[in-house]
């Protein structure tokens, strides 16, 4: 009767396991196919749909750009530089900087700044 219940266990643990999906964390072409695509940086200009600039640039959450921390209109960088950071699958995205050298840095990390943008949001929802 062991025996039988030991047989039934391990035919139930294959056959979970056979319909599990299969993850190969050390293949990079499989980790390449479940990685969000990547997203592009692209500046704002007179083509942007003016309607959603609007919307975007009212309910943005920042004063500062989003990589330095530098205040924008005033502040040491002058204006601010608006630009769609789009991700196919996903909604465009404004994001504000001070100048080029935050743009560089935003393209080696966009995901930790996207976030930035998001958490103060959700701070200024809060408040």
């Amino acid at each position: 009767m062991n025996h039988l219940r030991t047989i039934t266990c391990l035919l139930t643990f294959g056959i979970a396991v056979a319909a599990a999906p299969a993850v190969r964390a050390h293949d990079p072409a499989a980790a390449a196919a479940t990685a969000p695509a990547a997203g592009k940086l692209i500046p704002v200009t007179a083509q942007t749909d003016p309607a959603w600039l609007a919307r975007a640039r009212a309910s943005y959450p920042l004063d500062t750009c989003v990589v330095s921390g530098d205040k924008f209109d005033g502040g040491d960088m002058g204006k601010q530089m608006d630009y769609v950071y789009r991700q196919p699958g996903r909604p465009d995205r404004l994001v504000r900087m001070c100048c080029k050298d935050c743009v560089t840095d935003f393209n080696k990390d966009p995901a930790k700044y996207l976030k930035a943008i998001d958490d103060a949001a959700a701070a200024k929802a809060k408040a």
